[in-house]
């Protein structure tokens, strides 16, 4: 199972960005899938991920900014960003889990960059 994230570039403060996470391959059930993000010098932290079930989760940073969704059915789940803020800056990775994964998959990551 591959994870390709897409999406990320160079935007200015305030503007929007949309990143798409496909997976591929021999694809289980998929339980959540979701996005983490990773700043210089900083941990990898949750931005937001949806379940199976269609439940959703954010981090309070990106509360009403950001809308996650999920197509099962073309094993691909997005991130709108909007309002973006140049703490925003970093590199996003979508993550999978499914119980027929003794780990979860990650993508490569995509790189987000919001100028003041």
């Amino acid at each position: 199972v591959q994870l390709q994230a897409s999406g990320g570039g160079l935007v200015q403060a305030g503007r929007s960005l949309r990143l798409s996470c496909v997976a591929s391959g021999r694809i289980p059930s998929i339980t959540t899938i979701g996005w983490y993000r990773q700043a210089p010098g900083r941990r990898r932290e949750l931005v937001a991920d949806i379940t199976s079930g269609g439940s959703t989760s954010y981090d309070d940073s990106v509360k009403g900014r950001f809308t996650i969704s999920r197509d099962n059915a073309k094993n691909t789940v997005n991130l709108q960003m909007n309002d973006l803020k140049p703490e925003d800056t970093a590199i996003y990775y979508c993550k999978a889990e499914s119980p027929s994964w003794y780990d979860p998959k990650w993508g490569q990551g995509t790189l987000v960059t919001v100028s003041s």
